[in-house]
């Protein structure tokens, strides 16, 4: 939203001044006639569905000792990467993150009760059609937490000129309206000040869903949730820049 401050137009006289017989006796310098200037903002605005989804998934596992709880680690975390690898080139990108594995101490003499680990891995999609089943089959896994989608756009993404380029069209249109305000005319350009085109931050769902240990007694072949239809957020790009032109003598 634009405030009155926004739409202000200033205009400051330029003084430069031009070689005058100063030199000669009895002769003085003669100002150069004011070059008048208005000065304006450009704002663009624009809201485009996104390019990317990103989730986060962190698989844990507990032992008895570490060897085993280690094992286990990197049976669920290879499972995952599987699962993630199986839908191709939708998948993007593919990253571990942090990794821990831990003791749980228990009682004044602080034995070892169980060791805990967990390891993070995040994953960027950039076809959403398999998104909700992909997040679901996650969800379902034993010790298994999702996070996300946060929707995104990439940084080189030609939403960003897009926006800039509007955000000068704009300065243009509202410097003319200044100065046919004042009967004149724009003149010709000053500089231009980006004051930078950025994305909207992505938007950080809620967890999306847990999986966790499977109970006694659960069928091993139980069949599978039905996927979250999860619908893609529109990302909104802001672009703000100031200008200023040189306009023709006023008609007050």
């Amino acid at each position: 939203m634009t405030t009155p401050s926004d739409h202000t137009a200033r205009l400051v006289p330029e003084t430069p001044e031009t070689p005058g017989t100063s030199g000669a006796p009895g002769t003085s310098a003669v100002p150069a006639p004011e070059a008048p200037r208005v000065a304006v903002r450009g704002e663009a605005r624009l809201e485009v569905d996104p390019e990317t989804a990103r989730i986060g998934v962190t698989v844990g596992a507990r032992g008895g000792d570490r060897r085993a709880a280690l094992h286990d680690l990197t049976m669920r975390n290879n499972a995952v990467l599987d699962l993630l690898r199986s839908y191709g080139e939708a998948t993007e990108k593919l990253e571990t993150g942090a990794f821990s594995i831990s003791p749980e101490l228990r009682g004044r003499g602080e034995r070892v009760r169980a060791y805990h680990g967990k390891v993070h891995v995040q994953a960027v999609f950039n076809d959403f059609t398999a998104l909700g089943e992909v997040t679901t089959r996650l969800a379902d896994l034993e010790l298994t937490s999702v996070s996300g989608p946060w929707w995104g756009l990439r940084p080189g993404s030609p939403v960003h000129r897009e926006a800039r380029q509007e955000a000068v069209r704009q300065a243009v249109a509202r410097a003319r309206e200044y100065a046919e305000a004042v009967g004149a005319e724009l003149a010709g350009l000053i500089d231009i000040a980006d004051l930078g085109a950025e994305s909207q931050p992505e938007f950080a769902a809620a967890r999306t869903g847990y999986g966790a240990a499977a109970p006694a007694g659960r069928a091993a072949a139980s069949p599978a949730p039905a996927a979250l239809d999860l619908e893609p957020r529109r990302q909104t790009v802001h672009a703000r820049i100031n200008a200023r032109f040189k306009i023709t003598p006023p008609v007050l």
